[in-house]
């Protein structure tokens, strides 16, 4: 199979997507952690363009960009499937995969930023959210996007079920108004209570610790 390793940086969401991946898959790895402060060779010389976490290794052979790993993931380990096997069902998951990864950028404008600009992330984050729970396939339906079993949908917006809670703990900005999201809110129960999801969750309060670390260290950059 080749040897398969991991660099990444806790409790980076995005690294979660691809630990979350190889577990349902039932993959061994090695896992490397990364200090973004003081970067590796390794790092550097496996994702030279940006720089950045998680990269997946396999066999020698590096894969950057989470989404882009768990697409990896899947057409090399096909066993217990992340996308459908219909190609029409498969092409509507990709079109929430892809937006999912593009507009939660705005809930990370929150956690990142203050004043107007969080404001700003504040309202394009509600507004995703609203699109999410009117539009996406299976919320309401299911346990989870479009069916019974975890899928790709699923990880690409995971990282909303503790995360997104971690990010109101630290900016004091409440996102997720109770009541306000009801599909989306059920979705987040029933993904943190799959077994190999909540064995793999960073514990919340060593979780919130670490943001607020993240986040004085980013806005006293500016």
């Amino acid at each position: 199979m080749g040897a398969v390793k991991l660099l990444g940086t806790w409790p980076s969401p995005y690294l979660y997507r691809v630990i979350w991946a190889l577990k349902l898959k039932g993959i061994p790895y090695e896992y490397i952690e990364q200090d973004l402060d003081n970067k590796s060779p390794l790092l550097l010389q496996s994702n030279p363009v940006h720089k950045k976490i998680p990269v997946l290794i396999h066999g020698g052979n590096p894969i950057a960009e989470s989404v882009i790993i768990l697409q990896y993931i899947e057409d090399k380990w096909p066993q217990n499937p992340l996308l459908p096997s219909d190609p029409y069902e498969k092409a509507v998951a990709r079109f929430w995969v892809k937006f999912a990864d593009e507009k939660g950028l705005s809930i990370a404008k929150v956690f990142r930023s203050s004043g107007e600009e969080q404001e700003k992330g504040l309202k394009e984050s509600l507004e995703m959210l609203e699109i999410i729970e009117e539009h996406a396939p299976g919320l309401g339906q299911k346990k989870f996007f479009g069916g019974d079993k975890i899928g790709m949908v699923d990880l690409t917006l995971g990282w909303f079920a503790q995360w997104m809670g971690g990010i109101e703990e630290v900016t004091g900005v409440k996102i997720k108004e109770a009541g306000k999201f009801p599909r989306l809110e059920a979705w987040m129960k029933n993904f943190k209570e799959d077994p190999v999801i909540k064995e793999n969750l960073p514990e919340f309060k060593d979780m919130v610790a670490a943001m607020k670390r993240r986040r004085e260290t980013l806005l006293a950059s500016k």
